[in-house]
């Protein structure tokens, strides 16, 4: 009789392990991969439950959908719940967690940094992030160059460039809608024009843009030696006071856009373009920015230095410096000290 009980015991027991053991085993079953590194996990907005199971499969953290589809359907994942997002996924991490984070949103992957360096106009700005946010650089674009943007921020498609400006920033979560990504970059902006700025842009009789503007020349003119960026600002303010013409060779580089790649020596034939940029044809400011502006070259302008100088010529020695002159006889001179030093004559 014992024996008999025994057994039975014994049976219920394995009737009952067999019946939970699964239960169980998708409580404390962990991700096992070759790798110590972690894995990444992209999973876009309006995703499917087939979707972001085959993209789990895809990244080895389940073995299959049908093992996927169990998970799921445990801890309740389905279609409607799925949460957009860049998820980060470690070795020994209990699978459980996997479909609770991408139902719950938690993404170890919040803050994402994105980082803006030069850039000549909006679609190259844009490519530079590529990837660190879920919208793709064509819908970026349009949305940043639309009738509506536009106006809603009060910018004119020559300016808007203006709006972004290079630094690091920690925007937030990877599924930044464009709406999220330019509001922002505009909140960015509004913190760095603070009322110093802005009265010092009035001083000067410009708006931001135009101070942007002439701080995008400043920089195409000297990419190298950051001390000559408000001799330079100074040099054109007094152009601009005096209604001289700019004649800065990097706006009428801008009117030929990568057509002078690889062209080693400019010529009149470049320099005589006829473009809204070219501030050989056309008196004053370009109508907006020719790159992106740093924060630096904008500070630069703003806090321009005073002098007479309406001249400028590179030294021509490698140093990257330039000679300011005065007058026209003294520019002539520091024409000549270039042409020694390129040319030894």
């Amino acid at each position: 009789m014992k024996k008999i009980i025994v057994v039975l015991l014994l049976s219920a027991l394995i009737a009952i392990a067999f019946i939970f053991y699964p239960k169980y085993h998708k409580h404390f079953s962990k991700i096992k991969l070759d790798t110590a590194e972690d894995v990444i996990v992209f999973v876009p907005s309006k995703s499917n439950l087939a979707l972001v199971g085959q993209t789990l499969v895809d990244k080895h953290l389940f073995a299959s959908n049908a093992e996927f589809k169990e998970y799921a359907n445990e801890f309740g994942l389905n279609d409607a719940n799925i949460e957009a997002g860049k998820y980060s996924f470690h070795n020994g991490q209990k699978l459980k967690h996997v479909i609770y984070a991408i139902k719950n949103g938690n993404q170890e992957l919040k803050n994402v940094k994105i980082a803006f360096t030069y850039s000549q106009n909006i679609p190259s700005m844009i490519s530079k992030i590529a990837g660190s946010i879920e919208a793709d650089s064509a819908t970026l674009v349009n949305y940043i160059l639309s009738p509506a943007v536009l106006e809603k921020y009060g910018f004119k498609e020559e300016t808007i460039i203006s709006l972004f400006l290079p630094d690091t920033y920690e925007i937030g979560e990877w599924d930044v809608s464009p709406e999220e990504f330019v509001a922002f970059m505009a909140t960015k902006y509004k913190e760095f024009w603070n009322v110093e700025r802005l009265a010092k842009a009035k001083s000067l009789n410009l708006s931001q843009s135009q101070v942007a503007t002439l701080a995008s020349i400043v920089m195409s003119e000297q990419s190298k030696l950051e001390n000559e960026w408000p001799i330079i600002a100074g040099l054109y303010l007094n152009r601009l006071e005096r209604g001289i013409k700019l004649e800065s060779d990097p706006t009428f580089k801008f009117c030929w856009g990568d057509e002078l790649n690889g062209v080693q020596r400019l010529l009149f034939k470049h320099r005589d373009r006829d473009c809204p940029y070219n501030t050989y044809i056309y008196a004053g400011l370009p109508p907006g920015p020719i790159l992106l502006v740093s924060k630096k070259a904008i500070d630069a302008v703003l806090n321009y230095e005073k002098h007479n100088y309406i001249f400028m010529c590179a030294v021509g020695d490698g140093t990257s410096e330039h000679n300011f002159a005065s007058t026209y006889g003294q520019h002539l001179k520091n024409a000549a000290i270039y042409r020694r030093n390129q040319f030894g004559k």
